[in-house]
């Protein structure tokens, strides 16, 4: 199976197991919702938030380029529809958060000699990854 296939998942995993989080693919990057980010970075909802507020404020990123809006069902069975954040984004907040799960994420997201992200895009411009 090709890891770039739409709808593949990759787990991204801790080295001390505490936090696991599970990465879909779509259009060649890995997509994660505000909940998911804040479980991986181990921070609030708000504080994410205010990073990936703060991500488009400054112009770093363009909302339109990595912000998807999914349906989920929910636990109440209800459908809403819920942003999820590309690759880059993710990123950029893990720089932000200051933590140890942001650098460890970091570190596995961009490690382009480490076997657990081999499979994750790099950026499309030939750049390193931030």
């Amino acid at each position: 199976m090709n890891i770039k296939e739409p709808g593949h998942i990759v787990i991204f995993k801790t080295d001390d197991g505490k936090v696991s989080v599970d990465a879909r693919f779509d259009a060649e990057t890995a997509w994660l919702s505000l909940d998911q980010m804040s479980a991986l970075f181990e921070r609030d909802k708000s504080t994410i938030s205010r990073h990936i507020r703060n991500v488009f404020e400054e112009g770093e990123l363009k909302p339109e380029a990595v912000v998807a809006k999914n349906a989920t069902t929910a636990a109440d069975g209800k459908v809403y529809q819920v942003d999820y954040y590309n690759l880059d984004v993710i990123i950029s907040v893990g720089y932000r958060v200051k933590s140890q799960r942001g650098t460890q994420f970091r570190i596995w997201a961009t490690s382009p000699n480490s076997p657990r992200c081999s499979d994750l895009p790099l950026p499309r411009d030939g750049t390193e990854a931030r």
